[in-house]
C-alpha cells in the first residue's frame, strides 16, 4: 500500500477577511455603508476579466473597513441588476451580523437608520446577545448585535454545543429514513427549545 504524506494541519483563521455580495448600484451602496453605517470605503479593485475564472464580466469591486480590519465588500457589474433572493429561503434567515459595543449604541444605530428612512426591527433579546434586523439597498439582511454573555458563559456555551449538534445530526438521519419509507414527516424540529417564550401555547 502507498505510503500517503500527513496532511499539514489547518492554518489559524485569524479573522474574517471579506464578505462579498452583488451591488446594483455602486454610489446607493458606498452612501448606506460610509455615511449611514459609518464604514469607510477602503478599497477598489476594477477590472474587465474575472481572476479567479478567466470570464470576461466588468466589475467594480469595493471595500468597507470594520473596525478589527475586516471588510464587507461588493460588486458593481455596471448593469443595474439587483441580486434575486434565494427563491427557497426566508428571507431572515441569510443575513451577516455586525457587533457594536453596548446595547446604547445598538440603540443609537437604531435611530440613526430609521432617521435616514431605512425599517429597523428589534430592539431584539436574544439573552446572549441583543440586535437590531434592517436591510441594505442590495436586499442583503443586516444584524447589528450587542454582546451580553462574557466569555466565560461563551465557553460554557461551547462545551455543549458538539453533543446538541450530533443529536440534531442523528434524529435528522431518522427523520431522512422515514421520509424515503414514504411516511408522511413534518419538517424536523429540534430536540430543545431555547426560546420557550415564543411557543404558541
Amino acid at each position: 500500500m502507498p505510503h500517503t504524506p500527513a496532511l499539514p494541519p489547518p492554518a489559524p483563521i485569524q479573522q474574517l477577511h471579506h464578505y462579498a455580495y452583488r451591488a446594483k448600484d455602486a454610489e446607493e451602496t458606498r452612501h448606506f455603508y460610509e455615511d449611514i453605517l459609518g464604514l469607510p470605503l477602503y478599497h477598489i479593485i476594477q477590472s474587465d476579466v474575472v481572476p479567479s475564472t478567466g470570464e470576461y464580466c466588468p466589475y467594480t469591486h469595493f471595500f468597507f473597513r470594520l473596525q478589527d480590519g475586516s471588510f464587507i465588500a461588493f460588486f458593481d457589474l455596471g448593469d443595474d441588476v439587483a441580486c434575486e433572493p434565494s427563491p427557497n429561503t426566508p428571507k431572515w434567515v441569510n443575513h451577516i451580523s455586525f457587533r457594536v459595543n453596548t446595547i446604547a449604541e445598538l440603540e443609537a444605530m437604531k435611530m440613526r437608520l430609521e432617521a435616514n428612512g431605512v425599517e429597523v426591527l428589534g430592539v431584539t433579546d436574544h439573552h446572549i446577545f441583543h440586535s437590531i434586523y434592517f436591510f441594505d439597498p442590495n436586499g442583503v439582511r443586516l444584524e447589528l448585535t450587542a454582546q451580553l454573555a462574557d466569555e466565560f458563559q461563551m465557553l460554557q456555551e461551547s462545551k455543549t454545543a458538539h453533543d446538541r449538534l450530533n443529536e440534531w445530526t442523528k434524529r435528522k438521519a431518522q427523520w431522512r429514513k422515514d421520509r424515503a419509507a414514504g411516511k408522511s414527516v413534518a419538517p424536523l424540529k429540534p430536540q430543545q427549545n431555547d426560546r420557550p417564550e415564543f411557543v404558541k401555547a
